[in-house]
């Protein structure tokens, strides 16, 4: 009964994430949803950014010492294993739709692109940087990155097998296309405002530090095999590398 109970909580999670990434398109694009990252009323200045840093800060911290060794390996003496990814997702979407509440707008223009041409290559470039994200995901494994997997092995008794190196689709010409794909379209918009400019840089920013730690971890994980790749294939930009 209790491995069923985490196959549903493992469900639960992945649909409260699934609609989280669609929320957060509609926010970071200013489209659609009702609370968007330059709708709204807004606290001064000064509060507004403190505010924001503070939303950011709290994601970064949330979603790095989670994904941590050393911290999973404590967790999962209170979590199931099985539900140890759910978990962690669904954490990750609680702080997000925390920062889509409490976001400050801030509407200051830093840049504007009239030229129709103009905006339809910067829309463009937003909804393919999404695509990039969501398509990544299922070059690796989708439904283990976001926990299923895991609660299904977990009802089924399988056990979990050693990780695996490997590099399917975008992955031969960029290590963290995922992590791509978020920043172009976090940079990509016809109208950049103050607050989005600050969204762009600290998630950017946040971006490169994480990656330095995941990349530790996955040294740890798959040895020479991922040292080897390393040498052959950029981070984030896909531009190849002298042999």
């Amino acid at each position: 009964m209790g491995k069923v109970i985490t196959l549903i909580y493992g469900l639960v999670c992945y649909v409260i994430f699934f609609l989280t990434f669609l929320y957060a398109i509609g926010f970071i694009g200013d489209i659609v949803v009702p609370k968007t990252i330059d709708s709204g009323s807004s606290a001064s200045g000064g509060a507004a950014l403190w505010v924001n840093i503070l939303l950011l800060a709290l994601f970064a911290v949330q979603h790095s010492v989670m994904a941590r060794p050393g911290f999973k390996k404590v967790w999962t003496k209170i979590v199931s294993p099985s539900a140890e990814r759910s978990t962690y997702v669904l954490f990750t979407c609680v702080v997000l739709i925390l920062l889509f509440w409490l976001w400050q707008p801030m509407p200051g223009v830093i840049w504007s692109v009239e030229n129709p041409a103009g905006r339809i290559i910067l829309w463009g470039l937003f909804w393919i940087g999404f695509l990039i994200v969501l398509l990544a995901t299922f070059m690796i494994s989708h439904f283990e990155l976001f926990g299923l997997t895991q609660v299904a092995r977990g009802l089924s008794g399988a056990s979990e097998p050693p990780p695996r190196f490997k590099a399917p689709g975008f992955y031969k010409i960029v290590r963290h296309p995922i992590m791509t794909g978020f920043i172009i379209a976090f940079w990509a918009t016809p109208t950049m405002t103050s607050g989005r400019l600050l969204f762009a840089m600290m998630t950017t920013a946040y971006i490169l530090v994480a990656l330095q730690l995941e990349e530790r971890d996955l040294i740890s994980f798959l040895g020479e095999e991922y040292t080897n790749y390393r040498k052959k294939v950029r981070m984030l930009i896909p531009i190849p590398k002298k042999q």
